[in-house]
């Protein structure tokens, strides 16, 4: 199609690194998780607990304990983005759901 004006940007492509450390002392697991988005770099954490009667299987705790750290790193994003279009002056909208929980 000659003569067209296209009002497509060219695709962009960015790169996030994303480090996440997992830290076993029985019956506790422990992720942290460190984003790095190159503008800005965020940090969640969580646990995970063995009941003391289970059977230790390391694997479960890891895949907890890096789960809710995920979850909490999603939660940081998104209140980073609620932020980011509040301040450029987007009309604050009550969400059906809660997307963090107040005590976080």
């Amino acid at each position: 199609m000659t003569g067209t004006v296209s009002n497509h940007r060219p695709p962009s492509v960015k790169e996030w690194r994303l480090n996440l450390y997992l830290s076993e002392h029985d019956p506790d697991t422990t992720a942290r998780i460190i984003l790095d988005t190159g503008d800005n770099v965020l940090e969640s954490h969580a646990e995970a607990r063995r009941n003391p009667y289970d059977t230790a299987m390391p694997e479960i705790g890891d895949e907890l304990a890096a789960g809710r750290a995920l979850i909490a790193m999603g939660r940081l994003l998104l209140r980073a983005a609620a932020g980011d279009m509040k301040e450029m002056g987007a009309i604050d909208e009550e969400s059906p759901t809660p997307l963090w929980l107040a005590r976080e």
